[in-house]
C-alpha cells in the first residue's frame, strides 16, 4: 500500500488487510465477540490468499463463535487508514472490511479455540455504546441499520470506548 509522504514527499509503505466481517442482528440485539484483550467486536477477520470474502465471513463465524451462519446479504465495504503513530506495528496501516448481514443458523456461542476471541455475546442495541470496542463495530452496526445504497457509511471517530 502507498499512501502517506514521509514529510520528503517519499511516499511511506504501510501494512494492508482485506477482512470480512458479520453482523447478525436479532431481536435487537447485536453478536458480539469479546477479545483477550477485553475489547469487543463483530465475528469476522483476515481473508485468506485466494478466499472469497463471502466464504471467509461464514469461516471466520464458525471458528470464532461456534455457530453456523449464512449471509443474507453484502451491507458494505469499509476502508481505514490507521495512523503509523498509532498501529500496532508503527507504520500506516490499511483495513478494508467487506461487511455481510448474517444470520445465525445453528450450533452454540463458546470460545474460540486456541484463539482471540474468549466470548460472544448477544449484546442488546442501547448497550453496545457503553462497551470497549472496536470501531467496525459502529460501521457494521450502522451499515445494517441504515442500509445505505452505496454500501458506504462516514468515518467512525476513534475517541473514547471506540478504538482502532
Amino acid at each position: 500500500m502507498r499512501h502517506e509522504t514521509d514529510g520528503t514527499g517519499e511516499r511511506e509503505q504501510g501494512s494492508f488487510r482485506l477482512a470480512a466481517y458479520a453482523v447478525c442482528i436479532e431481536d435487537g440485539r447485536l453478536l458480539l465477540a469479546r477479545l483477550a484483550s477485553g475489547n469487543w467486536t463483530l465475528p469476522g477477520g483476515g481473508v485468506e490468499h485466494a478466499e472469497d470474502p463471502f466464504a471467509a465471513v461464514i469461516r471466520e463465524v464458525a471458528e470464532e463463535t461456534g455457530c453456523d451462519a449464512v449471509v443474507e446479504r453484502l451491507l458494505g465495504v469499509d476502508s481505514r487508514v490507521v495512523p503509523a503513530a498509532v498501529a500496532r506495528a508503527g507504520t500506516v496501516h490499511q483495513n478494508v472490511g467487506v461487511f455481510y448481514r448474517v444470520r445465525i443458523t445453528g450450533g452454540r456461542l463458546r470460545p474460540e479455540p486456541n484463539g482471540d476471541i474468549v466470548e460472544s455475546v448477544w449484546t442488546p442495541f442501547p448497550e453496545v455504546a457503553r462497551l470497549r470496542r472496536s470501531s467496525l463495530v459502529d460501521i457494521g452496526l450502522a451499515l445494517a441499520l441504515t442500509v445505505p445504497a452505496t454500501g458506504h457509511v462516514a468515518p467512525v471517530p476513534v475517541v473514547g470506548m471506540v478504538q482502532h
